[in-house]
């Protein structure tokens, strides 16, 4: 690694650690509502500068730090951001690694690199980085990334994925982040507030409700076939109904339908599946 800035402590600087939500208010009135950013480096000199000077900016709301890219996306399940700020040379998942499998998000954020490396620029691009920030860091050029991300964010809408792309979704196996598309997921059980992912190959749980993925994807083909269940449509391999209960079999299992959901079941079964 090359050397890299280190500025002198600053006692009216916020301490950063692993993931700690920054909350600053705008100084100054905004037409539209402060960008919600995530902040990715590795290192922690680094990691707090930049979330300071941020910090300052009125165009930016709320502020969550990560030291790595799997941390970035194990935040990501808990937060919506408008913008990831985001080193590149880092362990693990590196920079680019991590702008590769944000640009599968249904909703997408904004990424704008900050490097120590010119090398990368043009791989950034490719990956429809908003900017290249290069370190150090200068507090005017910072502004300027952020007007920029302000600039795109106006133009184009946040769930702005094209209604035939798929879905990545992290999860979590023996401690390690693999990534699934919704469209292996053949359904989800509810696990109070989680949910359980059942695919071919296994079943994951993902910080997110059932009442909240059956929002999100209600029109990529899934449905709610009980209060705790929902189903890909496109896995459904046989519907039966026997003494007025109604079973799905998806893949090798079979679930239940309630009574309350079957009349909307049998009317989705007539509609396109998108998957």
């Amino acid at each position: 690694r090359s050397t890299r800035r280190e500025s002198a402590p600053n006692p009216d600087r916020p301490l950063v650690g692993d993931r700690i939500l920054l909350r600053m208010p705008p100084t100054s009135p905004l037409e539209d509502a402060p960008l919600r950013a995530l902040v990715v480096d590795d290192e922690a000199p680094t990691l707090a500068e930049l979330t300071y000077l941020l910090g300052q900016d009125p165009r930016i709301g709320t502020l969550h730090t990560a030291s790595s890219g799997t941390e970035a996306l194990r935040a990501l399940e808990d937060h919506s951001v408008d913008v990831v700020f985001c080193d590149i040379s880092m362990p693990g998942l590196d920079g680019l690694d991590l702008a590769k499998v944000l640009a599968r998000f249904a909703d997408r954020p904004q990424v704008v690199f900050v490097t120590a490396y010119e090398e990368h620029a043009v791989d950034a691009f490719e990956l429809q980085a908003t900017d290249y920030v290069m370190k150090p860091i200068r507090t005017e050029r910072l502004g300027e990334a952020v007007r920029r991300v302000v600039a795109a964010h106006g133009e184009t809408p946040r769930a702005s994925a094209p209604t035939d792309e798929d879905e990545t979704i992290p999860v979590e196996l023996g401690g390690v982040t693999r990534f699934i598309q919704r469209s292996q997921i053949r359904y989800a059980s509810a696990h109070g507030d989680y949910a359980r992912m059942h695919t071919a190959d296994g079943s994951h749980l993902v910080r997110v409700s059932l009442n909240a993925l059956e929002e999100r994807w209600g029109e990529r083909g899934f449905v709610r076939i009980h209060r705790s269940t929902l189903i890909s449509l496109a896995h459904v391999t046989a519907v039966s109904t026997d003494a007025g209960h109604t079973v799905v079999r998806v893949g090798d299992v079979e679930l239940p339908v309630s009574r309350r959901h079957t009349r909307a079941l049998r009317d989705r079964l007539l509609r396109p599946t998108v998957r």
